[in-house]
């Protein structure tokens, strides 16, 4: 990453820190202010990126990714243990179906 791409990132930042609006001339008055040249370009397409987004949120569920799995809570059948066994036997008869050697052939022969 390029120091302009640093800069027009930290500049973000810090207006999103100071909860003011962030704008392409803004971007653009910090960077030029901390000595750096960025095309106001950049600091548009930047601006138009994060417009209606929550910075503060966007940082905190950084690496986040989806929620995690349901657990199947067990129940006095044991109806919970056979529905987690479920999904697993699916995926191995998946399997079966999509293998080359069932075609007599594979692919490099």
């Amino acid at each position: 990453m390029s120091n302009t791409d640093l800069a027009a990132s930290y500049a973000a930042l810090i207006l999103a820190d100071d909860g003011i609006e962030i704008t392409a001339d803004k971007i653009v008055a910090l960077t030029t202010a901390a000595g750096v040249e960025l095309e106001p370009i950049w600091a548009s397409l930047l601006a138009k990126a994060l417009e209606g987004k929550n910075v503060k949120d966007l940082l905190s569920n950084v690496g986040g990714g989806g929620g995690a799995p349901a657990a199947v809570a067990p129940s006095a059948g044991g109806a919970g243990a056979a529905a987690a066994e479920a999904p697993k036997e699916e995926e191995k008869e998946e399997e079966k179906e999509e293998s080359d050697d069932d075609m007599g052939f594979g692919l490099f022969d």
